[in-house]
């Protein structure tokens, strides 16, 4: 086995994980690890914007982003990390633009700002134009900018490695060991500070907007070493996503003024959220267009309804949407300029995730203690910025913003550390190279694609965007099973070289460990926040579920532990949108 040695190595070459390569890169011996080349990581889907409150367009203070992101959150954010998100914010998007990000422009040359759902002004009475934009391709201008400069500064780039297991002894993180994807065999990574930024995981559904590659890695990982994942249980559905492929359609295009309507004709919006219609947050929307759906008000009585933006023009949509307008035609069939957009609710992000402190660092309890050179950040993280739900264009920002602050973190981490690496625990490689050789030799009967699509539709069926104490229990019951099924997986294609086949296998294991603590943390969490919505419990309950939910898997099942919710400055009040 191949062992590299880097002070700091970076595990996901999206937003964050290359701009925490940034920061550290001119200090010390840096490293990014990733199993897609990095200009296909998913941060390059991102659409709509990233927020910062410059006030370009109309007034903006950070303390009125900080209340929308609050409010957002449905008040179950940590008050502390959500201060520095939207006060570091103007930081970031001045970084970037310096760094050659092409955002759009006012007429005065300004970086344009755009609105978006959940963001207002004035404590959330006033319209906000908040989300700075280049076009509908912001993710791809800023994942693109960083990886130049990433190549600039001489970061050393693993592209199409594969992490099958973290090292973590005594709380302490010693590297990682990865599957090379192109020629086979296995690598360790050795380091003095290892940061995931593996990204999201919706690929468990079978409606999603998610890349391939989304398939919670990191987060298993992070199980299996023993350490909890935090609040598995919100998972955000975006209401725009294209009927039946779930391809993402930005919240952008309501931004710029598309409505909804339903099989009647109706801006249905009307109904739910009145002063805020298409601009409310994406968890109202998503039930607003689900119950539209169930109460046979889709489109022609299916599973989906209209996004209509040809009122704005050619003109607009060319220049503000283009790539919106492409990905209609190219997989719905459908003009934009002259035909409404057929959309559904669609698996998008992970408010959950890796529990880490405000500058990264992993935390291994419910007491916060720290786990020592092991760091996290973008949506596999949870510092607790989005809560139970997240507003559109602050993905881009945690990313960008807790993506820099991890790095600066380990940089200080590494140089007090001084120059020798920490010696290797003894078989340390050992559950990697018995996880390939249980993959390549099994002879059992069951089939990947099988396992996986069933999971999908199960996921999709009942951890969809309502839920209910049986729907619940039912997919605990089939995940209990297909994980069962699972130990008797084996794989046709035993050669070593791009092998995707057992990449596939791999990732679907991934997923069968993740998905168990998202329904099982929903199943105890009795009462409806954010993106969690239960039938059986529609409203918020802050007196017995006003905190935060850990989960570890051991041999017993799920293990579940709860910790407070930080409140600095904005106590929970009633959330009418």
């Amino acid at each position: 086995m191949i062992i590299h040695r880097h002070d700091v190595v970076v595990v996901g070459a999206g937003l964050a994980g290359l701009y925490a390569a940034l920061m550290t890169s001119d200090k010390v011996d840096t490293a990014v690890v990733s199993k897609v080349y990095p200009t296909r990581s998913h941060s390059g889907a991102a659409q709509g914007g990233c927020a910062a409150s410059l006030g370009n367009e109309v007034e903006d203070h950070w303390e009125w982003h900080f209340y929308d992101t609050v409010r957002g959150s449905d008040f179950l954010g940590d008050q502390d990390a959500q201060e520095i998100l939207v006060k570091e914010a103007p930081l970031v998007i001045y970084e970037c633009e310096h760094m050659g990000v092409p955002f759009s422009r006012t007429p005065e040359g300004k970086i344009a700002q755009r609105p978006f759902g959940g963001h207002f002004g004035n404590f959330g009475k006033t319209p906000m134009r908040r989300s700075c934009y280049a076009a509908d391709r912001t993710g791809h201008a800023q994942l693109h900018t960083l990886f130049e400069q990433c190549l600039k500064r001489g970061v050393r780039l693993y592209n199409e490695f594969f992490l099958l297991h973290l090292i973590v002894r005594d709380d302490r993180c010693y590297g990682g060991v990865a599957w090379d994807l192109r020629h086979g065999g296995l690598h360790c990574f050795h380091a003095k500070a290892v940061m995931l930024a593996t990204g999201g995981y919706a690929r468990a559904w079978k409606i999603t907007t998610n890349s391939m590659s989304n398939t919670g890695d990191g987060l298993s990982l992070v199980l299996r070493a023993g350490l909890p994942l935090e609040d598995m249980e919100f998972v955000q559905f975006h209401p725009t996503g294209l009927y039946r492929s779930g391809i993402l359609v930005s919240e952008a295009a309501r931004g710029e003024g598309g409505y909804l309507i339903n099989g009647k004709g109706e801006r249905f919006m009307e109904r739910y959220a009145p002063e805020k219609m298409e601009l409310a947050p994406r968890d109202v929307i998503s039930r607003s267009e689900q119950t539209e759906i169930d109460e046979g008000r889709g489109i022609n009585g299916e599973a989906y309804v209209h996004l209509d933006l040809r009122h704005l023009g050619r003109e607009a949509i060319m220049e503000k949407l283009p790539q919106i307008h492409e990905l209609a035609w190219k997989f719905a069939g459908v003009d934009c300029i002259e035909e409404p957009i057929p959309i559904q609710p669609s698996a998008h992000y992970a408010m959950g995730g890796i529990p880490t402190d405000v500058h990264g660092q992993v935390l291994k309890d419910e007491k916060k203690t720290p786990v020592v050179g092991l760091y996290a950040a973008g949506e596999c993280a949870c510092v607790s910025n989005h809560g139970a739900n997240r507003l559109g264009t602050n993905s881009t920002l945690d990313c960008c913003v807790y993506g820099r602050r991890s790095g600066i973190a380990m940089a200080k981490f590494v140089a007090e550390e001084g120059e020798l690496l920490p010696d290797l625990p003894e078989g340390a490689a050992e559950p990697a190279r018995e996880l390939v050789t249980r993959i390549f030799k099994s002879k059992g009967k069951e089939r990947m694609v099988e396992i996986r699509e069933q999971l999908r539709e199960t996921m999709t069926e009942n951890m969809g965007v309502f839920r209910t104490e049986d729907s619940m229990s039912k997919a605990l019951r089939v995940v209990k099973e297909l994980q069962e099924r699972y130990k008797e997986l084996s794989i046709q294609d035993k050669s070593q070289q791009f092998n995707t086949e057992f990449m596939e296998a791999v990732e679907l294991g991934y997923l069968l460990d993740f998905v168990e603590p998202i329904i099982v943390g929903g199943l105890a969490r009795k009462e409806s926040r954010g993106a969690h919505f239960r039938k059986d419990f529609p409203q918020r309950d802050d007196k017995n579920w006003l905190k935060h939910t850990l989960a570890w898997k051991t041999e017993e099942g799920i293990r579940l532990g709860y910790k407070p919710v930080v409140i600095t400055r904005f106590p929970p009040e009633e959330r009418k949108y």
